[in-house]
């Protein structure tokens, strides 16, 4: 393969052409745009029947297709004498040839191909069998077809109707002439039949006649029809061959990345560890990820830059992570407000430490193994609601969202340590924390809650061993809302309202809680107030599940108007940083920074105290960004280690395990009475399975029967009462203007009584 001359355009890029390509086909080199990292990359594409597939080799063309897109449906731009882009609804290509020349060869061989793709697709032809009829001529002729079809079908019901008619005339016309004795009365009759016979043999002819025009219009579409029938069979059988072939090469590229030996972990080697973790952890051994396709380096570059100030020397770097190490054990000597904070082994000991007043169970039965295909449930709920799509328990885990919504409570201790703080700016490190710290129990908790019924209620009395009581109610079934309250006698209150938002995205699930968090000190007054990040479930059709959280938390205190911003990082393939990394900037209500934040949601939370800060000019793109010296980091929060045998146990923590436990007292509709979830949990699967679908239809009952009465108020012109929860009560926030459920009180007093009359009957 020979080179021609390098253009003044690109001067590294070789000819694209090195293979004769036919009438039907373009095959060659081009260069495709990653990303910001690795810029154009030289790609083999293939051009045929449509479609322009590429690959990374020659090689691959038989095993690997990198991506593809239908030319019937892109869209062609030139950009500059060597540069064009080629475009559809679900992606892009930024493509570079080495000369205009060639690039115009390409160009010219694209149009071609996508007018031939653009009338394969309108026409019919009669020769092929493969057509599908999706053009708007197509649709057109089937509408006028069966309206002519049902028009047919109409004069033969009317010939009907009258043949029936002048049918029963002449039998009774020959039976009168039967019953006649005078020879002058027959002429007549006779004369009566032969008028009758005559009708009956003209309507008999119009039958005759639409049936047959009937039966040539059926002819002539009945092979067109069974064409498209047809068709639309193989692209089923297809689409189900494609979704085995992939699930078959997800596994065998899992089994061959377990297989794969250990990179080593130098400190000169970071960046590719990180990546090869990031990279099992999401199953793709591609170097391209269609969805991260411009995937721009520099949106994720530091907004900031951190450096640790010692007394001998300052060390700095690059990276919004402090570059020292978690485990220093140096003190912050300010004048100002210095943290006497212990080392985390004694801070995770005394965290974990609670009351012996009761021991409390540490395991679960363990998790049956049965195997069940997602997509044979998935792909018939297309175009459903999510929160309506009746799924099995066998995707389920055996706690319901309320108790679920409990377990942010699992490092209560560090709002116990805020409360004791003088300066709010520290305080609101512990809170930043604490928010991060809910989503640590999400790393392998891929499994489905159980959508709590309308009025059903959870409670958690840990006031004698941890200090704190919690209270959440199902407040409203669509949408699904639950509302929360704790209070804890070490002197702080929290309660939120959380919507669950979701969507179906194919490939993966979004879930977006929506409402706000609210928490309040008793000593200073200090009143927060944030909102939880987008979670995604990923790999829900084929391959492993795995879970990520991205978007940005802004935590306000309304008191002092000191904030802190979080970042979640999404996933990307293409980034350095380590994956499920959160950075945070705590600011006065200056707008002065006092502690910067790094850690990652699923391990542990740093803080370091900001000494100085200054202008560096001299970032990338000439942004101009700000450097800050800080103390040397501490651990605000490290995660529990999960107990034994966690994976047999759906992955639940400590808590979690707890949970579901039977409490003496508790209320009718306490989510640990509810019985499938109870049937679940013991491994009978199947009985409860039949245990929720009677659940459901007995909520199903009951909202109907609301309804009707809703409608009966409504014509008898009287008010009618909505439901409304036992225990919360709807208000406006003073602070964001917006109606949420609030506790009203009642429920602890009801529980000392055993006084549960006000309570629902839903199991």
């Amino acid at each position: 393969m020979t080179e021609a001359p390098r253009e003044a355009c690109s001067p590294a890029l070789p000819l694209l052409s090195p293979l004769p390509n036919t009438a039907d086909t373009h095959k060659g080199w081009l260069h495709k745009w990653t990303n910001y990292l690795k810029g154009y990359q030289r790609r083999w594409f293939v051009l045929s029947n449509g479609l322009l597939s590429y690959y990374r080799t020659q090689a691959e063309m038989g095993h690997t297709c990198r991506g593809t897109i239908n030319l019937a449906t892109a869209h062609i731009d030139v950009e500059d004498s060597c540069t064009f882009v080629l475009s559809d609804s679900g992606r892009t290509y930024h493509l570079k040839a080495s000369s205009e020349v060639e690039r115009q060869r390409w160009v010219t061989a694209l149009e071609l191909a996508k007018s031939k793709a653009i009338r394969m697709m309108n026409n019919q032809s009669d020769d092929s069998g493969d057509e599908e009829p999706t053009s708007q001529s197509d649709k057109s002729e089937l509408h006028a077809t069966l309206r002519t079809l049902a028009n047919k079908l109409d004069d033969l019901s009317q010939c009907n109707d009258l043949i029936a008619k002048h049918g029963a005339a002449l039998q009774r016309s020959l039976s009168e002439l039967e019953s006649l004795k005078l020879p002058a009365e027959s002429g007549e009759k006779i004369k009566a039949v032969n008028e009758r016979a005559t009708l009956f043999r003209i309507t008999s002819n119009a039958m005759i006649n639409a049936c047959r025009d009937f039966l040539d219009l059926a002819e002539t579409h009945s092979r067109k029809w069974q064409r498209a029938l047809q068709y639309e069979r193989e692209q089923r059988t297809r689409l189900e061959e494609t979704i085995e072939q992939l699930a078959k090469q997800h596994n065998s590229l899992e089994r061959a990345c377990r297989g794969a030996p250990t990179l080593p972990t130098s400190s000169t080697e970071v960046s590719s560890t990180s990546k090869a973790r990031a990279r099992h952890v999401k199953g793709e051994t591609s170097d391209e990820d269609e969805e991260t396709e411009y995937f721009d380096a520099m949106e994720n570059a530091p907004e900031f830059i951190t450096v640790t100030t010692d007394p001998t020397k300052h060390r700095r770097t690059g990276s919004n992570i402090s570059g020292t190490s978690s485990d220093q054990t140096e003190t912050w000597n300010l004048e100002d407000h210095a943290f006497d904070c212990q080392h985390q082994a004694s801070f995770s000991a005394a965290s974990r430490a609670v009351k012996p007043n009761r021991k409390r169970r540490a395991q679960i039965p363990d998790k049956p193994n049965y195997s069940l295909n997602l997509w044979s449930i998935m792909k018939n709920c297309i175009g459903k609601e999510l929160s309506k799509i009746p799924m099995p328990v066998n995707f389920n885990e055996p706690l319901s969202m309320l108790q679920r919504l409990t377990e942010d409570l699992e490092y209560h201790k560090l709002l116990d340590k805020a409360a004791r703080c003088d300066s709010p700016t520290e305080q609101m490190c512990y809170v930043a924390a604490f928010s991060v710290s809910s989503y640590s129990t999400t790393t392998h908790r891929t499994a489905k809650p159980f959508n709590p019924l309308l009025g059903e209620t959870f409670e958690l009395d840990r006031l004698e061993e941890s200090g704190f009581r919690s209270l959440c109610e199902q407040v409203s079934h669509h949408p699904p809302a639950a509302a929360h309250h704790v209070y804890s006698k070490h002197g702080w209150t929290l309660w939120q309202e959380i919507t669950i938002a979701s969507k179906f995205r194919g490939k993966y699930l979004s879930i977006m809680p929506l409402g706000a968090i609210h928490l309040r000190f008793k000593c200073g007054g200090n009143h927060y107030i944030w909102r939880k990040v987008t979670s995604t479930v990923h790999n829900i059709i084929v391959g492993k599940l795995w879970i990520d959280q991205s978007g940005e938390i802004e935590i306000i205190n309304n008191k002092t108007k000191d904030k802190c911003q979080l970042k979640f990082s999404p996933y990307s393939y293409f980034s350095r940083d380590c994956a499920r990394k959160v950075t945070g900037m705590v600011t006065d209500s200056e707008s002065k920074a006092s502690y910067i934040l790094s850690g990652t949601w699923d391990e542990k939370m740093e803080f370091a105290k900001v000494v100085e800060s200054s202008q560096d000019g001299t970032s990338c793109e000439g942004k101009q960004k700000t450097v800050y010296q800080t103390l040397p980091p501490k651990v605000l929060w490290m995660k529990y280690p999960l107990p034994d045998n966690a994976e047999n146990m759906y992955y639940f923590s400590d808590l979690a395990l707890t949970l579901n436990e039977m409490e003496r007292g508790t209320a009718p509709t306490d989510s640990r009475l509810r019985p499938d979830q109870r049937l679940m949990e013991n491994g009978d699967w199947e009985e409860a399975n039949v245990e929720k679908q009677r659940l459901e239809e007995k909520q199903r009952a009951v909202r109907r029967l609301r309804e009707a009465e809703a409608v009966t108020a409504e014509e008898e012109d009287r008010e009618h009462e909505p439901y409304e929860p036992v225990w919360f009560e709807k208000k406006e926030d003073p602070f964001t203007g917006e109606e949420m459920y609030v506790y009203k009180g009642g429920y602890w007093e009801c529980k000392e009584t055993q006084d549960w009359k006000t309570c629902p009957d839903i199991f």
